[in-house]
């Protein structure tokens, strides 16, 4: 056993017994960041005197931040859940991080999402995303895949241990979720053997966000306890077929009325037009991971031009059958990656769809966001 998954051998019981213990009324706070990078978790846990009645009871705290002008940053508590680890009253805690002078570090992209959710606010726009993710071992591989390849392929939603593994992993998540209070509405089985998937939404504004961000260290904690890795890689096995998305459902209240099937068209037509810029928020590398995956193969379209179909899985943004048919509903993003930061792709979709109309004649003036 490498020195690297020793902590995987640990007896998972003997710690339940230390958690039984007796306490009196003070609560676990763990507050939960996003990194530098923008891609991955960061947390930490403190005491609190008493469980907190609401998220303005969640004092703020600093951090560490790896940067050369600022080393320590403002956690800035926004949203707050219950812990399924630790249980009741412990707590989750998602925060903003500022710099000294309370100003949004780098890579903090919700503060600037929240200013669009509020200018929009008015059209009650709804957001869904699906989330996939595939199992690893720690060597990179797919989880319990045999070194000399890869010995089958799988269909959506399959069944059975020979077309699907993990399976308990994707259970656990979902049960934690639903105790933390997260809105997730989903989850099922992906085209890969380790590839799994979980929604959550609809959500009304800067919520889906950070519910997106919540399940995916919930799902980090989990795998740290049955020893595998859930990678969120737009491309995670050399296989370039066997990739992973965030596809993003959006819609109005004009688009969810009836006849709402035309505001969905002319959303569409508008993110035709700003393909490119799209693109480069929908991963958190400026477009290199969807250049990648988006190769128009399997269920992806292609990177170079927008494409949009009724019920077709390998275009840019398709228009659900059921939507279709009713005449309303919402429209499928299927472009962001699985790596994407939730509140860009926000952003871009409410700036393009919603903010911007009057700009669909006059494409590159401004980018869809920093």
């Amino acid at each position: 056993m490498s020195t690297l998954s020793r902590s995987f051998g640990l007896h998972k019981i003997v710690k339940q017994h230390y958690l039984s213990l007796a306490k009196g009324a003070e609560c676990q706070v763990t507050y939960i960041w996003i990194n530098k990078a923008g891609e991955n978790l960061l947390c930490k846990t403190r005491t609190l005197e008493m469980e907190p009645a609401g998220i303005r009871d969640v004092p703020e705290w600093s951090a560490y931040w790896p940067d050369e002008k600022i080393t320590e940053v403002v956690l800035v508590p926004v949203r707050m859940f219950r812990d399924p680890f630790t249980l009741d009253p412990n707590k989750l805690v998602l925060c903003e991080v500022l710099d000294g002078n309370y100003l949004r570090a780098q890579n903090n992209q919700r503060s600037q999402c929240v200013k669009v959710m509020e200018k929009v606010k008015d059209f009650q726009p709804w957001f869904g995303m699906e989330q996939e993710y595939m199992l690893l071992d720690l060597d990179g591989k797919p989880f319990g895949w045999p070194s000399l390849g890869l010995p089958f392929t799988a269909d959506p939603c399959t069944v059975g241990i020979n077309n699907m593994l993990g399976r308990d992993i994707s259970i656990s998540h979902y049960r934690a979720c639903l105790y933390a209070g997260i809105n997730i509405c989903g989850t099922n089985a992906e085209a890969f053997p380790t590839q799994w998937e979980f929604q959550v939404g609809p959500c009304e504004g800067i919520e889906v966000g950070d519910h997106v961000w919540m399940a995916r260290y919930i799902l980090h904690r989990i795998c740290e306890d049955f020893g595998v890795v859930a990678s969120l890689d737009a491309t995670p096995i050399e296989e370039k077929n066997h990739t992973s998305g965030c596809h993003t459902n959006f819609s109005t209240k004009e688009m969810r009325s009836k006849g709402g099937l035309q505001y969905i068209e002319e959303a569409i037509a508008r993110l035709s037009k700003r393909h490119s810029q799209h693109l480069r928020v929908y991963d958190p590398h400026g477009g290199a991971d969807n250049m990648i995956r988006l190769t128009n193969q399997s269920t992806t379209s292609s990177f170079q031009s927008f494409s949009t179909a009724t019920a077709s899985r390998k275009v840019s943004v398709r228009i659900p059958d059921h939507v279709s048919r009713s005449g309303c509903g919402y429209l499928e993003d299927r472009r962001p990656a699985a790596n994407c930061d939730p509140y860009s792709v926000m952003r871009a979709l409410a700036e393009t769809c919603l903010l911007r109309a009057a700009e669909d004649d006059d494409e590159g003036k401004k980018t869809v966001a920093a």
